[in-house]
C-alpha cells in the first residue's frame, strides 16, 4: 500500500526541562506508529516540513519512509509542554508555521489512505482539505487535534469551538478526537448525541480516545449509529506524549487493510498502551495485525 500523512512536525520540549535535549514530535508519532504494522511493501508518504538544524532527532524514524513531499524550512515550530496532572496538557508554541503545500502531489489517487492529523491545527486549511476530498476517493481518516485550540496572545492554546466545524467533517471519512475535543466539534454532554450529531455530518467512523480507560467507535448502521467500546490494556503509564498520535495510525492502517473496525481497534489500544509504557518513545514493537 502506498500512505500519506499529512500534518507539521515540532520540535518538543518540556516545561522546566531547558537543560534537556528536545523531542522529535507531530506526525514523528503517526509514522512511528505506521511503521509498527507496515509490511515491508508498503511505503509511507509525510507531506510535512523539516529542518536541517533539528533533523538528527526526527532521523530515526524519517529515514524510514518517503519524505519526497517535505518541505525545508528555516524553522520548525517548537511546543512546550505540560504534562504533570491528570487532565488536559497545556501547550504554548513558537514558530507556529503557516499551512503546508499540498501542490506538491500530483496524483491523489495513487495513495491507498491518507492520515490528516492537525497537530498544530493549522497544518492544512478548509480548502485545502476540500480541495483533497475534491482529487481523493479513498479514506481521509483526521484526527482533529489542535484544531480544537484557538490561540492566545502569549501563543497557549485553549479550547474552543472549532470555526465551520460541520464543513471540514462533511470532507472526511473517519474522524479522531478526545474526550474534550469531541465537544469543540458538537457542544453537548452527551457523547451519543455528540456521535449522532457527527456522523450525520459526513464521517463513517468517530473514534473516541479515553485515555487509560479505552477507546469508544462510533459508527453508521444502514440509519443508526451504534458503537463499540473496547478497555486500554494494563500498563504502569510513564508517557504521556505521542500515545494518541500512534493509536490513530495504526486503527487508520488496520482499518484501510481489513474494514474491521473491532480488530482496528484492538491493535490501536495495544500499541497505544505500549506508547503509554515506553519512558524513550523512539520505537515500539513491530505489531502483528493477526495478533
Amino acid at each position: 500500500m502506498k500512505i500519506l500523512v499529512i500534518g507539521h512536525s515540532i520540535v518538543d520540549r518540556f516545561e522546566g526541562a531547558e537543560n534537556e535535549q528536545p523531542k522529535p514530535g507531530g506526525v514523528y508519532y503517526s509514522a512511528l506508529g505506521l511503521l509498527s504494522v507496515a509490511k515491508p511493501s508498503d511505503e509511507i508518504f509525510l507531506l510535512t516540513s523539516w529542518n536541517e538544524k533539528s533533523f538528527q532527532i526526527f532521523e530515526k524514524v524519517y529515514s524510514k519512509v518517503n519524505l519526497s513531499l517535505a518541505t525545508r524550512v528555516e524553522s520548525l515550530p517548537e511546543v512546550i509542554l505540560k504534562t504533570s496532572g491528570a487532565g488536559e496538557r497545556e501547550e504554548e508554541y513558537k514558530n507556529l508555521s503557516s499551512q503546508l503545500d499540498i501542490r506538491c502531489v500530483n496524483d491523489w489517487n495513487s495513495f491507498d489512505g491518507i492520515l490528516i492529523n492537525m497537530i498544530t491545527g493549522f497544518d492544512i486549511s478548509l480548502e485545502q482539505l476540500q480541495t483533497i476530498r475534491k482529487k481523493f476517493h479513498g479514506l481521509i481518516y483526521f484526527d482533529v487535534h489542535t484544531l480544537t485550540r484557538g490561540i492566545s496572545a502569549n501563543m497557549k492554546r485553549e479550547f474552543r469551538p472549532i470555526p465551520n466545524a460541520s464543513l471540514w467533517l462533511k470532507n472526511i471519512d473517519a474522524v479522531q478526537v478526545n474526550e474534550n475535543e469531541i465537544k469543540m466539534l458538537h457542544q453537548s454532554a452527551n457523547e451519543m448525541e455528540c456521535a449522532v450529531n457527527i456522523c450525520g455530518k459526513g464521517p463513517k467512523l468517530l473514534i473516541v480516545t479515553k485515555g487509560s480507560l479505552g477507546a469508544q467507535v462510533y459508527f453508521k448502521n444502514e440509519s443508526a449509529v451504534e458503537s463499540i467500546f473496547m478497555k486500554s490494556e494494563h500498563v504502569d503509564t510513564v508517557n504521556k506524549v505521542g500515545c494518541g498520535d500512534i493509536f490513530g495510525a495504526v486503527f487508520f492502517y488496520s482499518y484501510i487493510s481489513t474494514s474491521e473496525i473491532k480488530l482496528s481497534l484492538k491493535l490501536a489500544n495495544k500499541a497505544g498502551a505500549v506508547a503509554a509504557s515506553s519512558a524513550n518513545l523512539t520505537e515500539i514493537s513491530k505489531l502483528d495485525l493477526n495478533d
